[in-house]
């Protein structure tokens, strides 16, 4: 029987380009040899797509700012085509890879790509147009899950607790700002987090402790993203993720206590500690999280509950805030692609990280599946009626 082939992506134009050349790299590693071809796909930071076998293991440096010229890596995209399925040079001829003849270039697409121009539904839509399976959620839960205040919305919807929070676009804080600090002020107690609506990784949250901070911590945060977030920020928490494995009928992994969860976690801590290629697994943690079997429940459920609110699929990680001395449960997001695709949650319950790529490929074919029992035309007779009519009149 023939290998899968598996088209990992990673890379892109996004602030998290350097953490999903790390998660694609652990993925690489875990994938099984003996069941696929790994085709790595690498998305360079200045847009052009580049596949090749050496991107697997060129050393990461490589990979800053501009494209790695390394031998037998070309420039090539996934066709749009759903009759293709092929990866098209720059001169529109297939690339066939790795020496299959008549078979196409990928089987099912893995991206491993964080945040915008890939985990926003970006790439989901084009491996749609392009009848693609691909692991992880679909255009929808992608891009509800990307963006902090529909997803927060959906959540609220869903009857999950979130935290208190307001937003507003860059052009409204360039109008008034005076008057979005009165606001937010009047409705809001410090301290107050403020975060790009469409960001992850920590990349542009800021905490502010007043007035002077909490300006200063917009006018970074609108150099990210043009709608901005700001929520209250709890006190006597910890913070508990809990990853989601499954599609419509998903399950929970362990949960985790990360170890700072006093301050707000830098890029740095979260995907540096430990080394760095270790990604969100060097990141420094409790696991299982100490918080006693009802909270641990609690999380999962929510957990869970999140996840099917904005439809996701494959895999997530869910992030949320335990106040202990109550038991409050508060759900703060969902990454729709976690750093390391959060393996060390799934480990614990005996599932490695090779078999969790394996179980995720296989979610990715039953949900392609489900998309091929969807009707895509309806016959009716409004073309063969409309040819008789002149251009441009008026229904």
């Amino acid at each position: 029987m023939a290998k899968l082939r598996v088209g990992v992506l990673f890379g892109s134009r996004s602030v998290e380009h350097d953490v999903s050349i790390v998660t694609a790299r652990q993925v690489m590693a875990a994938l099984d040899r003996t069941k696929y071809d790994v085709v790595p796909i690498y998305l360079a930071e200045d847009g052009r797509w580049l596949v090749g076998e050496a991107l697997a293991t060129a050393p990461l440096a490589d990979f800053k700012r501009t494209a790695p010229k390394l031998p037998g890596v070309i420039e090539a995209v996934v066709s749009p085509d759903p009759q293709r399925r092929e990866l098209l040079t720059a001169g529109g001829k297939g690339f066939l890879g790795l020496g299959r003849a008549n078979a196409p270039a990928i089987d099912v697409a893995f991206p491993c790509v964080h945040g915008t121009n890939g985990e926003d539904g970006t790439l989901q839509g084009l491996f749609e147009l392009a009848n693609l399976p691909y692991v992880g959620a679909g255009v929808t839960g992608a891009a509800v899950g990307m963006d902090k205040i529909l997803m927060k919305a959906a959540f609220r919807d869903a009857g999950i607790p979130v935290v208190d929070s307001r937003w507003f676009t860059l052009s409204a804080w360039r109008r008034d700002s005076a008057g979005i600090l009165d606001r937010l002020e009047a409705a809001l107690p410090y301290p107050m987090f403020v975060k790009p609506a469409n960001l992850g990784s920590s990349v542009g949250i800021s905490r502010a402790e007043d007035r002077n901070g909490l300006e200063y911590a917009i006018e970074v945060a609108v150099r990210y993203d043009r709608r901005i977030l700001v929520e209250q920020g709890l006190t006597d928490i910890v913070e508990v993720n809990c990853s989601v494995l499954g599609n419509d009928d998903p399950e929970p992994s362990v949960c985790e206590q990360p170890a700072r969860w006093q301050d707000l976690l830098s890029f740095e801590d979260k995907y540096l500690a430990g080394g760095k290629a270790q990604g969100m697994s060097g990141a420094s943690r409790q696991i299982p999280a100490p918080i006693g079997e009802a909270l641990t429940r609690e999380v999962q459920r929510l957990a869970v509950e999140a996840f099917k609110a904005i439809d996701c699929a494959g895999i997530a990680r869910v992030d949320t805030l335990v106040r202990l001395a109550d038991g409050r449960v508060w759900v703060n997001e969902i990454n729709t692609m976690p750093g390391s695709l959060a393996f060390y949650l799934w480990e614990p319950v005996g599932i490695s990280f090779s078999e969790l790529c394996d179980r995720l490929i296989a979610l990715a074919f039953e949900r392609h599946r489900e998309r091929q029992d969807r009707l895509t035309q309806y016959d009716n007779a409004l073309l063969s009626q409309a040819g008789g009519q002149k251009t441009g009149a008026r229904s």
